[in-house]
């Protein structure tokens, strides 16, 4: 269905799937606590749709997932990286039976792979995902997965343990680059899979790193309230590690909790969005600087980055405009850059500042093109500000929303 409303607004999407459904204005207002003039309005353009908690109360009520309505791309739409190299089948990797029991697994006359080696590439991946280079990642994470169930079948011992680790860390990685490219489900088969191996490895690092991965998946299926549960549980089974907690573990900790704070404000829950954001805050001080333990970009700044997420998502458009521009993420990773500047590139449209949220959304593009061609945040916004031009969009505009596919 998505190629179907591709290049329509979010809330000409939801007129399209309401009608699809066979509901009136009227009964799907009142299905969401809403005025059959709110939703005319949010069809019409008139309103935008930018929080997730009322686009997901739709989504829900229509029967469809959050993405449908973001118009998310799927793992289809990668066909090719800038060198023309065709993206492998990540989703044929992850549904390979061979890889469910050991009892199963394929048996080879080759020697198992080198931990330190293997080390290197699943690094790459993740050196990949921050870089916002996800068909390179997505191309990679194939050879990799199937390397590192090898190890983890050829060894023993303390060997073993590492290997499990780097499975851990390599279905992860897998987890976090699905859910950039829209595969929730998929996304959810890799984090789940992950979290197996973190526990065979008997680390608690990698347990709560891929906690982590668990609740950003939840985030990304629209389980706001099961994400900020998972949230507490984690972070209550992870405290005991808090005493001696090492840099890494720091890192893990803190960065679960400030997916957490994104589930709370998600679910419009503010007490707690500021509870998780004090953790994590905490756990950044300890650590003492911006660091990049374990790929989570985690410190201070990165904190000071989902205060303003949360901001936007909790409707905290002030905040986030008095925070935001404020911010030096220079110095973390491509990923976390560019996404904080759609945020903020977000709230500047919000205050109808159109131009500099254009300009930012530019710059956000020359860092890095995948990410931006493909975040709900941009999409939404250029197919917004197409519809609002009484006349022809600007030459930027225009060749942006081309660059997008938000128009042909």
């Amino acid at each position: 269905m998505r190629g179907m409303t591709e290049t329509l607004s979010i809330g000409e999407r939801v007129a399209w799937y309401r009608r699809r459904r066979g509901l009136s204005q009227e009964v799907l207002a009142g299905l969401v606590g809403r005025t059959p003039d709110w939703l005319s309005k949010v069809e019409n353009g008139h309103i935008a749709l930018d929080r997730l908690s009322v686009i997901k109360a739709l989504a829900d009520q229509l029967d469809v997932q959050i993405g449908d309505l973001l118009a998310e791309p799927s793992l289809l739409d990668w066909t090719a990286d800038a060198s023309g190299s065709t993206v492998p089948a990540l989703r044929d990797a992850l549904m390979d039976y061979r890889h469910t029991s050991p009892l199963i697994a394929t048996t080879t006359n080759s020697d198992p792979p080198d931990l330190d080696i293997l080390r290197s590439r699943v690094g790459a991946t993740w050196s990949a995902y921050q870089d916002s280079r996800y068909a390179r990642a997505t191309r990679q994470l194939p050879e990799v997965l199937a390397d590192a169930h090898r190890a983890v079948n050829a060894y023993d011992g303390d060997s073993l343990l590492r290997a499990q680790g780097l499975l851990a860390m390599a279905y992860q990685g897998a987890a976090m680059v699905l859910t950039k490219l829209g595969e929730a489900d998929l996304a959810w088969i890799a984090a789940e899979r992950g979290l197996t191996a973190a526990h065979a490895s008997e680390s608690l690092v990698m347990v709560g790193s891929l906690f982590r991965s668990v609740t950003h998946c939840l985030l990304a299926n629209g389980r706001f309230d099961a994400a900020k549960q998972l949230t507490t549980n984690a972070g209550s089974s992870l405290q005991y590690g808090l005493a001696e907690a090492s840099p890494e573990f720091l890192s893990v900790y803190g960065t679960l909790f400030l997916a957490g704070a994104m589930a709370a404000a998600r679910s419009e829950d503010r007490a707690t969005t500021q509870t998780f954001l004090k953790e994590a805050n905490d756990a950044a001080r300890r650590l003492g600087q911006d660091a990049n333990h374990m790929w989570t970009a985690f410190g201070p700044t990165n904190v000071a980055i989902h205060r303003v997420s949360t901001a936007m998502e909790l409707g905290d458009v002030q905040v986030a405009l008095d925070q935001g521009p404020r911010i030096d993420a220079s110095a973390l990773p491509i990923e976390r850059r560019v996404r904080h500047t759609l945020e903020v590139a977000r709230a500047f449209a919000a205050h109808n500042e159109t131009d500099e949220a254009l300009s930012r959304v530019l710059d956000a593009e020359e860092l890095a093109p995948e990410q931006v061609r493909y975040h709900f945040l941009s999409r939404q916004l250029v197919t917004k500000w197409v519809r609002q031009q009484r006349g022809k969009p600007s030459y930027q505009l225009a060749e942006l929303a081309r660059r997008l596919r938000v128009i042909n």
